[in-house]
């Protein structure tokens, strides 16, 4: 008789692989403690000395700055993390290398020195350039190719960084605020320490996942990684990098949330909601909850529109998100506006703002991830997810530098300028989406041929 129970990796929870949840909340963790710092990072900078709460006193450009250098290196980074997990460990090693060194990082910053300061700063890079791109490579090989279920595996793991990001804002950023700053850091290393250990605790689930292709895998695997890219895979590398070009000015657009904004959220918006003065940090949570809210909605209406027969690609659905997102910035100059006339502006234009962000968000940002792992060839896998997430690093520092330019511009040139050229360079690269899509050879083309009996699912968890 055939023994038909299931190896631990090959075990699925909703229609996904248990893996999936394990890395999920990896990442949950570690989203916790970097999101949880960001959220406090320029305000700490900014606080006077003399408060009661003191920070650094720096001025708004100093803080924009470094906060711009901190999170594109935090970003780069994970150039050298997939390099290294591609040549040496693997990417479940890099994971772990990477987890301890986040934990080490927040945690020195827990100690109020500057030299600990910039030795936690210095950690948490290094840390999030060896988990960051290996996470998320390793989210793609829990999937065969074709399989229709990739998409919204990358999305359910996206909620799951959101959800850090989410608890993150409102809790490390209540405590920092309020309570003090570095218990603030300290609070986001204990979250990455609850991170690692369910990391370690799951590895039965991620046997067959993230491994060293160098010594652990088939003879014909090592073989493959040794021969010379081939034409198709050439192209695709080719759309792969045009394709982070979108990515660049996304995340230069998007991340003005940690810098300008969050400065604008503390000095010119009027927080008071029925006699309580609304943390500035809290509206950082806004992204992460309404992709909580809404990530599988986006989800299932992409993969809706993709079984009718109707444009989806991958591309198709960057650009859109691109565009929306520039959108929302459009709110940001209404509110300019109204503090220019008032002397104060209304909170609404923040919340709608971050919705139109986070819309954007759930179709550019775990659709590229998922892209990648689809045009990427195997032996350059990790490498090109660090590729793609120091183009995001780039974006971070173009992010900076648009804030540092708000001192002399104003908020209002810099948030209407930013909203027209999203919308138009989105517009432009949709005029050559179907001349890129050629580019892939198809890759897309066959999804859904593979776990068609996923496709119930696919449905009926959103209703």
């Amino acid at each position: 008789m055939a023994n038909t129970v299931k190896a631990a990796h090959q075990k699925e929870l909703f229609g996904h692989p248990v893996g999936l949840y394990i890395l999920f909340f990896t990442e949950m963790w570690e989203r916790f403690s970097y999101y949880g710092m960001r959220a406090i990072f320029v305000l700490y900078l900014t606080a006077k000395t003399v408060d009661e709460n003191a920070g650094l006193g720096w001025s708004s450009g100093e803080a924009l700055a470094l906060y711009g250098w901190y999170t594109m290196l935090v970003y780069v980074a994970s150039i050298p993390g997939g390099w290294i997990a591609d040549k040496f460990l693997g990417q479940k090693k890099s994971v772990l290398v990477g987890g301890i060194l986040l934990v080490a990082g927040h945690s020195i910053l827990a100690v109020e020195e500057m030299w600990a300061w910039y030795s936690g700063l210095g950690l948490i890079i290094a840390g999030v350039g060896m988990l960051k791109p290996n996470i998320s490579t390793m989210v793609g090989g829990l999937y065969k190719q074709g399989d229709i279920r990739r998409d919204k595996g990358f999305t359910i793991f996206y909620i799951g960084i959101n959800l850090g990001a989410f608890l993150s804002s409102l809790i490390v950023g209540y405590v920092g605020e309020v309570h003090g700053w570095h218990y603030g850091f300290g609070l986001a290393g204990i979250g990455m320490a609850l991170g690692l250990l369910q990391y370690l605790l799951g590895q039965k689930y991620l046997a067959n996942v993230g491994n060293f292709l160098g010594t652990s895998e088939k003879v014909e695997d090592k073989e493959a990684m040794k021969k010379p890219l081939t034409k198709i895979e050439k192209d695709r590398i080719v759309v792969l990098l045009i394709s982070f070009l979108l990515v660049i000015v996304f995340w230069g657009a998007f991340e003005q949330a940690g810098g300008l904004m969050n400065i604008y959220a503390k000095e010119k918006t009027n927080r008071m909601l029925m006699g309580w003065e609304v943390p500035a940090s809290w509206f950082q949570s806004l992204n992460a909850m309404f992709i909580i809210f809404l990530g599988t909605s986006v989800a299932w209406y992409w993969a809706n529109r993709k079984l009718k027969g109707k444009v989806s690609s991958s591309l198709f659905k960057m650009i859109i998100g691109l565009i929306i997102m520039g959108t929302g910035f459009f709110f940001m100059t209404a509110a300019s506006m109204e503090f220019n006339s008032n002397g104060s502006s209304a909170m609404y234009w923040l919340v709608l703002a971050y919705l139109f962000h986070t819309i954007g968000e759930l179709c550019i940002s775990p659709v590229a991830l998922s892209f990648i792992t689809k045009l990427a060839p195997v032996k350059y896998g990790a490498l090109m997810m660090g590729v793609y997430f120091a183009m995001t690093g780039l974006g971070n520092k173009l992010a900076g530098l648009l804030g540092e330019s708000a001192e002399n511009l104003g908020e209002f040139t810099i948030f209407t300028g930013i909203a027209v050229f999203c919308v138009i360079f989105g517009l432009l690269v949709m005029i050559f989406r179907k001349k890129l899509e050629v580019l892939t050879h198809g890759v897309e083309d066959k999804e859904g041929t593979l776990h068609e009996e996923a496709e119930g699912f696919e449905l009926a968890d959103n209703s």
